[in-house]
């Protein structure tokens, strides 16, 4: 299992889920970061060595960052990561073989963000082998629905109790 991660809700969210999957399924977990080079170091050639590394330096420390706060203190075995550098749609796609279950993070973004960075989401579903899972993170009223409850079942699905009357039109 693989799982695409940055500095972002629907990461968080996906890597959360990952965590949990892999758990579940018994399978190795390899978490990735990857950094698109700035268009000014890559017009630069081989000056831009130095930053190649601080980039790799950063997303080493982000996903360890990442992984103490979504993971926790549970005990389970640490998962292995990888930190790179280029476009992270394309990182995710060669990583992965056929077998594999590659995890994104869906998110919502604004048109001109889209036009300055490509959807990594996008290209994983147009060009991975993989099976693709996008998680969305929950959405702010769906977890105060959830808090107002205290843990009982939401009217929106419509439940009752048996021995219950119903409240919808139709039914006694």
């Amino acid at each position: 299992m693989v799982v695409g991660v940055d500095d972002s809700a629907g990461a968080r969210c996906a890597l959360s889920w990952a965590i949990g999957e892999a758990r579940l399924r018994r399978l190795p977990l390899l978490v990735v970061h990857a950094a698109p080079l700035p268009p000014h170091v890559s017009a630069a050639g081989q000056l831009g060595c130095g930053v190649t590394e601080a980039l790799r330096l950063a997303g080493t420390e982000l996903i360890a960052r990442l992984l103490a706060e979504v993971a926790g203190d549970e005990g389970a075995a640490e998962p292995d990561t990888l930190a790179l550098v280029g476009e992270p749609g394309s990182a995710l796609v060669r990583l992965t073989r056929e077998d594999d279950i590659l995890v994104v993070g869906h998110g919502e973004r604004s048109w001109t963000s889209r036009l300055a960075r490509p959807s990594v989401r996008l290209h994983c579903a147009r060009r991975a082998r993989a099976t693709l899972v996008c998680v969305r993170p929950p959405k702010l009223d769906s977890l105060l629905d959830s808090l107002s409850d205290h843990g009982r079942p939401s009217d929106r699905f419509r439940l009752r109790r048996p021995g219950r009357r119903s409240d919808l039109p139709g039914e006694p």
